[in-house]
């Protein structure tokens, strides 16, 4: 498939301003590859597949029968839900928000920052959204009411507020500096963590809990996403082959659930503790389509103006760049705009950009979907190893751009430091991409 390029101005001096400088320090994963990042992050350059086929009755007669859940257990890689919670403490909150509180101790224990001291408290903020809540929850409670008012749950509310994995994690930390959710579709973990990027900049807060949260996975919403026909519905049967990121044979995305936060914190900040830094953010950039409430702008115009965004908030030119971590999750469509707005940006420097989609893994987490990926962003600029896009068998766009199929491959970076892209595309048409890049003093 060939798609004519777009054009976007460069000659605009870039907005680089006298900015606080943020870097990451921690990191909390609990994802479809696996609880705990290591984990995740392992299983995910072992080219490992989180994705499994939904046994359950209620599937039996929806066109989608494929997910990517969080593994249950007890072994290190699963989630025993009931030890980190009581039973009490589950009742006054959804499955995302657990998932968001796991992850945020996990992070938090990385960056070794548990704050007793009051002023350190109320120098850090909590930056956590969630893309949709629980419609089980929602269908449950319906039906309690039918047998009477006093069945339905005081906690129903709080229960579904997608502000509430944010809440919960600044009432357990004691956290009174920003507070800060943000609900915009499939765009939800990036915009949360460039929001928190923007805080910590400019100069309101020193440290921000940042990422988001998803837990989904129903028959009504399985069979709403198959309405819009946005499912992979021909790979039942194969559920590891079913997300298939650029390839040819795509025909949607696989739904999937968890959460990842990050712990970004201002550098002097950072670097007076001695904390581990993986990572700088470097740069957010947004744009609307302002085309279609579920499909993307076919010209691929949003994207573009997004990643230019970030491209100039950052400070930096294009060849600076040699890894994009595509939004791309294996619909038909979607893909080859992204594939066409990554190309146009960066031009005759394609050849040395590696595109990579790690949906075809862990399929595509709705609102914790960025957030996860800029996990995997930052590990690959930390390692030098550029994760795989799975399922990746037969190109079907005409690029110059590089890809990673089946399995992870060298990051051979053009450049004195590696610098990447996170794109993040949601419903609506909003857009969003983060600029991250190895930390040099």
């Amino acid at each position: 498939m060939s798609i004519p390029l777009l054009h976007v101005s460069r000659s605009l001096t870039t907005a680089a301003r006298s900015k606080r400088r943020v870097v990451v320090t921690g990191i909390g994963t609990v994802c479809p590859l696996g609880v705990g990042t290591r984990n995740a992050w392992e299983a995910l350059v072992g080219s490992k597949c989180g994705i499994t086929r939904l046994s359950e009755p209620d599937y039996d007669k929806l066109p989608c029968k494929v997910a990517a859940p969080v593994p249950k257990g007890n072994s290190s890689h699963e989630l025993n839900i009931d030890s980190h919670f009581t039973k009490s403490e589950l009742r006054t909150m959804c499955s995302a928000t657990a998932f968001a509180l796991i992850a945020s101790e996990e992070a938090l224990v990385d960056a070794r920052w548990k704050p007793t001291d009051e002023a350190d408290k109320r120098d850090t903020g909590v930056s956590v959204g969630i893309g949709m809540i629980d419609l089980v929850d929602v269908c449950m409670t319906y039906e309690a009411l039918k047998k009477g008012y006093s069945k339905v749950s005081p906690y129903f509310v709080p229960r579904i507020l997608p502000n509430m994995a944010a809440g919960q994690i600044s009432i357990k930390y004691g956290f009174r500096g920003p507070n800060r959710s943000v609900s915009t579709a499939c765009a939800t973990g990036a915009d949360a963590i460039g929001d928190a990027f923007r805080f910590i900049r400019g100069g309101e807060t020193s440290v921000m809990v940042c990422g988001g949260a998803e837990a989904c996975i129903s028959p009504l919403a399985i069979a709403a996403f198959c309405r819009l026909r946005a499912l992979s519905t021909s790979r039942n049967d194969m559920p590891r082959e079913a997300s298939r990121p650029f390839d040819r044979d795509r025909d949607g995305f696989v739904m999937g659930e968890g959460a990842a936060i990050l712990v970004l914190e201002e550098l002097n900040h950072a670097l007076a503790r001695d904390a581990n830094i993986y990572a700088e953010v470097l740069g957010y950039g947004l744009s609307g389509d302002a085309s279609h409430i579920t499909a993307p702008s076919e010209d691929g115009t949003g994207a573009l103006l997004a990643m230019d965004r970030a491209l100039k908030d950052a400070g930096i030119e294009t060849s600076e760049v040699t890894h994009v971590n595509a939004h791309a999750t294996s619909t038909p469509l979607g893909d080859a705009i992204e594939v066409k707005a990554i190309e146009s940006l960066m031009g005759e420097h394609s050849k040395n950009v590696t595109v990579t989609s790690t949906k075809g893994a862990h399929g595509h987490l709705l609102g914790s979907a960025g957030n996860l990926e800029a996990v995997f962003t930052i590990l690959a600029i930390k390692e030098g190893v550029i994760p795989p896009t799975l399922n990746l068998h037969n190109l079907d766009m005409e690029t110059c751009l590089r890809f990673a199929p089946h399995t992870k491959v060298k990051w051979n970076a053009t450049t004195a430091r590696r610098t990447a892209l996170k794109n993040a595309f949601g419903f609506g048409g909003t857009n969003a991409c983060l600029c991250f890049t190895q930390y040099v003093n």
